[in-house]
Formats: C-alpha cells, structure tokens, sequence
C-alpha cells in the first residue's frame, strides 16, 4: 500500500510537473506575446513620436528658416540703408572737405590778394592807378567799353593837361572832366589808434589840407572857359572816404562846391553818370522825333499832291467811261448793220 501510495505520489508529481510545465509555456507564451504586443505598441508609439518629431522638426525648421530669411532680410536691408547712409555721409565729408579746401585755396589767394592791394595802396602812384582803374570800371559799366562819343580816357585838354576822364555831355553843359584822387595815408593815420589822439588830430588836418590841394588842382587844370564845362568831378575810389568826408567834414564839400568841384565816390558817380545816360538817351531819342516829324511833313505833302493827282485822274477815267459806253453802243449797232447785210435782209434794211 505503501508502494502503491508511492507510486501514486510519484504518478501526481509528474502530472504536477507536467501541468507546472504545461501552465509554464503557457505563461511563457502568453508572455511572449505579451511582449510581442508591447514591442509592437512600443514599435508603434515611437513610429507615431518619431512621426510627431519629424513633423515638429519641419515645421519648427521651416518656420525658423522663414524667421532666419526675415531676420536676413531686415539684417540686408539695415545694413543698405546703412552702407547708403554712410555713403551719402561719406559723399557730403568728401565734398564739404572739398569745398573746405577750395574755400582754404580762396582764403590763400585772397590773403596774397589783399598783400597785394595792401601793397598797391602804399604806394602813392600805384594808388593814382587804382583810382583811374576803377574810375574806368564805372565808366565802362554804365557806357560801355568803347565809346569815345560819350567819354574818353586820360584825355588831353587845349591848356595840355591829361584828364582822367571826359564826359561829353550837350549844351549849355558842355564837357564835364572827371579827375581820380585817392587821399589815403592820412586818412588811416587818423584811425590807427597807435598814434596820440594830438597826433591824430594833426593828420585830420593834414588830410584836409590834402583834399583841399586836389579841389584846387581839379579846379584850376580842368575848368576851362568855352572848353569845358564850368564844373568838374573829383572821384574818390574809396567809399569810406567819401562817407567820412560827408559825415565829419562838412567844410570840405563847402570848399568843393566853391570851386565847383564835385566829390563823388564809386556809388555816386554811377548813380550821376547813369542819370547823364538817361539823359543822352532822351536827347538822341528828341532828335529821331524831330526827324521822324520832318519826314511826316514831308510825306504829308506827297499825299496832297497825290490826292490832287488821283483825282484828276479819276475825272479823267470817268469821262473816258463815258465816251467808252458812248462807243460800245455805236459798236453794237455797226455788229448789227453787219449781221443784216450777212443774212441779205434787204427787206429790213430797206425800211
């Protein structure tokens, strides 16, 4: 019994093993396939993120491109706005030093122009020269450059003086000469304020007294009876001058105006001289009237006698109208007489 009891023992023990095995393989299959599904769902899970990352990844690289083209864009533009404005910057620096350094070059050629006049001004005759160059200046302007009816330069008088200029101006005027005076050392002796004002005061004097020799000179060389006019210009080149005299110096435009003498600056003597012009104008234009009145008055005459003749004639066509009606009608008869005889109207001619 024992054995038998063994023996079943044994026979329940391979069943056990058999169903332990048998529930193995299956636990083991059913874990395979388990495992199976998971790798499958796995599989499919990360296809699916795989798929959501690819996707993400495109979009996020395509919206970076566009952002990364936008960025470019403003960067290109920024940048050709400012290449454009550090050129015309550029540009402006270039030409403003360009014109710094034409304005440098005139600085330079004024300096060496000013030591120039301030050396022709030193001199006493090149000073006379300046005078009469711009004396010539003036004249040019109003008159032209070349119009020795009007005026003259350096002109020699009857008494053998050389006039800076004549201006032949109508009766009862008559020649009127203008001479060029350039008092300047003691005029700036007067203003340089290196001097003592009783020194100054002294130059004052001086300067008058110089002025006062040249209205003398002006009016004993260049007021000539029945030669020139009974006045004459003393034409000052400097304004300055001319404004002190008629500010301060009152007594000297007096002295002139005794002598006849006319202190005139480059201002004035245009103004005077463009007045003389408007002048000659009108007196040329007077003289084309007058003549322009006389051939008129002749033309009037011819008209009269042409109307005079214009009538005769038109008596003379009216009675030769008449006497040609007067033959136009013998005429007519004479074709009619004619035209019988053809047709042999004997009849009719008869009666």
């Amino acid at each position: 019994m024992v054995q038998r009891f063994e023996g079943q023992k044994e026979i329940t023990k391979f069943q056990v093993s058999e169903i332990i095995e048998e529930k193995f393989k299956k636990i083991t299959a059913e874990q395979n396939k388990s495992t199976q599904d998971i790798i499958l769902h796995f599989s499919n899970f990360q296809q699916a993120i795989t798929s959501q990352l690819v996707s993400m990844n495109e979009k996020i690289n395509k919206d970076l491109q566009i952002k990364l083209n936008e960025i470019s864009d403003r960067v290109k533009e920024n940048l050709d706005q400012g290449f454009k404005k550090t050129n015309e910057t550029f540009n402006n620096v270039v030409e403003r030093l360009a014109k710094i350094d034409e304005a440098q070059k005139k600085i330079e050629s004024l300096s060496a122009n000013v030591v120039s006049l301030q050396d022709v001004l030193t001199d006493k005759k090149s000073r006379g020269i300046f005078g009469e160059v711009q004396l010539q200046q003036v004249l040019t302007a109003v008159f032209g450059e070349k119009n020795d009816k009007v005026y003259q330069l350096q002109y020699t008088l009857p008494n053998g003086k050389i006039a800076d200029s004549i201006i032949f101006l109508p009766e009862p005027t008559g020649s009127l000469v203008v001479d060029s005076k350039f008092p300047l050392e003691n005029f700036r002796r007067m203003f340089d304020t290196s001097f003592h004002e009783t020194e100054r005061k002294e130059f004052v004097k001086d300067f008058k007294s110089n002025l006062k020799k040249h209205i003398d000179d002006i009016a004993s060389k260049y007021i000539i009876r029945d030669v020139t006019a009974d006045q004459a210009v003393l034409f000052l080149p400097a304004e300055a001058i001319f404004a002190e005299l008629y500010a301060y110096h009152g007594d000297i435009i007096d002295y002139a105006h005794s002598k006849k003498v006319w202190i005139t600056s480059p201002t004035t003597f245009m103004a005077m001289i463009t007045t003389v012009q408007v002048v000659l104008n009108n007196i040329e234009r007077s003289k084309y009237t007058n003549v322009i009145h006389q051939e008129l008055n002749k033309l009037a005459d011819e008209f009269g006698r042409y109307k005079k003749r214009w009538d005769a004639l038109a008596t003379h066509i009216d009675t030769v109208s008449k006497d040609v009606k007067e033959i136009h009608i013998t005429t007519n008869k004479i074709t009619d007489r004619f035209e019988q005889i053809s047709d042999v109207k004997i009849d009719k001619l008869l009666e």
